[in-house]
């Protein structure tokens, strides 16, 4: 009995049956009026329009997500809607700007980019008023969108293999869709910097994969790119902190790519940008994976030869490094000197001034490991042919704490670096080394004369056993050819060979005894 009553109640339209009946009911109205034609057809335009968007909204978001998601027209302005359909119109625009645009023909422009364009701007105004609400669909709209347009393939590179410095001078490559691709990295930085945004939900969208990805792009020749690049990874290792040691693995592989096999990679400085700041908030101490890093990963990184575009943010970090653990700075020291160049002295220069910024934190204990090796070489630096190496080489003695390191170990270093300045004083080419060096020599006087004359004395007696050693070497060979030509090879092979044998191993006397 109680199932006849409800039957008899009057049934609640849903939704679809009320615009239906509202569509029948307009036709049948029309039947009776001469605008019936233009009614049906605007109604038929919404029905079309709405399941256009649905379809759509169904294809991006999975069914669970979009419970409770109210398809809105995409092509509406956000000051249209009321504050509840606001959400709705923002996901439907992340969606409409899933399709992506052709900007290869410049002059080619269409209704459709314009759109696009247009709904990013929306997009940019809307976030960063904050009327946004990051839950879960909006994150999951939001990280397809940024996926489609961002995440692409890169031309293959058509510039040749370029010396250091060619590199730098070479005009920047710059991405025809930027106008696009700006409003979409904006609207990525305003999502991952949301006051409200819940991280716990974020990570499940903004994952592993998103983020290797995301570094890929980091290889883009537009160093627009790569600088909004460098500010929203910067953000994602703030705001996500389970991801940390993902990133500092994945840029890890980044330069070990780079430096072991290809040598070509166009973000190296804006990724040693960021970990400049990252190494300056590590804990102290310092765990084993941080010293990996700059063992494995930075100290390589001096070893290619377009270090000149990275050099300054790698110093950085390097310094930071040091700052953290002064004790790293001998292995520091020990990394730049096997990696140091020969023949490049432009990048010899670099090293020169990074040297300088590392002994400047380098204590007195790490000092008196490296001191032996260290100054061979700056001895050979003293003696560059090459100006501006020698000249940077003398302006050491100008910074108060390697002089002092200096002072406090005069007596192994002065005799490793005096030669070295008197060879030029007699045979540099360049007037103001020259002057450089007698300042230095001075100095060195003032500082310990009695050193300085027993180093000079030393000298003199190993340029005098050196000049024997040289008339010896010069009597023995006019010998040998005397010998060579009275006693053919041909007509006594066996004390030929034996007088060259006992010559090489055994020294002058040993030659004598064996010539006839």
């Amino acid at each position: 009995m109680l199932k006849q009553i409800l039957i008899k109640l009057p049934r609640k339209l849903q939704k679809s049956d009320l615009l239906d009946s509202s569509g029948s009911d307009c036709g049948n109205h029309t039947s009776n009026s001469g605008n019936g034609v233009q009614c049906t057809n605007i109604g038929n335009s919404i029905s079309s329009r709405l399941s256009v968007v649905k379809r759509v909204s169904s294809a991006v978001f999975p069914a669970s997500i979009m419970v409770g998601v109210e398809a809105v027209e995409p092509y509406l302005s956000f000051t249209d809607v009321s504050i509840l359909q606001k959400q709705s119109l923002f996901i439907s625009k992340l969606n409409l700007c899933c399709e992506v645009s052709d900007f290869s023909d410049p002059d080619k422009t269409s209704a459709e980019q314009d759109l696009k364009h247009q709904t990013l701007i929306e997009l940019v105004d809307f976030v960063s008023t904050g009327s946004a609400k990051f839950n879960e669909p909006a994150i999951a709209a939001m990280c397809k969108m940024c996926a489609v347009n961002l995440f692409r393939v890169f031309p293959p590179k058509y510039r040749s293999n370029s010396i250091s410095g060619e590199v730098e001078d070479e005009e920047p490559m710059f991405d025809p869709s930027w106008s696009n691709l700006q409003l979409v990295y904006d609207l990525l930085l305003g999502f991952i910097t949301y006051s409200s945004l819940d991280a716990k939900v974020a990570k499940k969208y903004v994952d592993h994969s998103f983020i290797s990805r995301l570094l890929d792009l980091f290889d883009s020749e537009d160093p627009r790119e790569r600088d909004c690049l460098k500010t929203i990874l910067h953000r994602i290792y703030g705001q996500l902190m389970v991801h940390r040691p993902f990133v500092r693995k994945a840029v890890s592989n980044i330069i070990y790519r780079f430096v072991f096999e290809t040598e070509r990679h166009n973000g190296i400085a804006e990724l040693l940008e960021i970990f400049g700041s990252i190494i300056s908030g590590f804990a102290v101490p310092l765990k084993e994976e941080h010293k990996m890093f700059l063992w494995k990963a930075l100290i390589p990184l001096h070893k290619p030869k377009l270090v000149g575009v990275y050099h300054q943010q790698l110093t950085f970090c390097v310094v930071q490094f040091i700052d953290k653990d002064p004790k790293l700075a001998d292995s520091v020291i020990k990394g730049l000197l096997k990696c140091w160049p020969v023949t490049n002295s432009q990048k010899e220069l670099m090293f020169i001034s990074e040297l300088e910024e590392v002994l400047e934190m380098t204590g007195m204990a790490e000092f008196l490991k490296i001191m032996v090796p260290l100054f061979r070489r700056i001895a050979f630096c003293l003696n560059s042919s090459h100006y501006q190496v020698a000249e940077r080489t003398h302006l050491l003695w100008n910074n108060e704490h390697i002089l002092n390191l200096v002072t406090h170990n005069r007596q192994v270093i002065f005799p490793l670096i005096f030669p070295a300045l008197e060879r030029n004083s007699e045979n540099h080419w360049n007037q103001a080394v020259l002057n450089l060096t007698q300042s230095i020599k001075k100095m060195l006087c003032e500082m310990d004369e009695e050193l300085v004359l027993a180093c000079r004395q030393k000298m003199e007696e190993e340029n005098s056993q050196s000049s024997e050693a040289t008339e010896k070497r010069k009597l023995i060979w006019e010998r040998l050819e005397t010998a060579a030509n009275v006693i053919p090879p041909a007509a006594c092979p066996d004390l030929y060979v034996i007088t060259i044998k006992r010559f090489r191993g055994t020294g002058f006397q040993a030659y004598v005894s064996a010539t006839p």
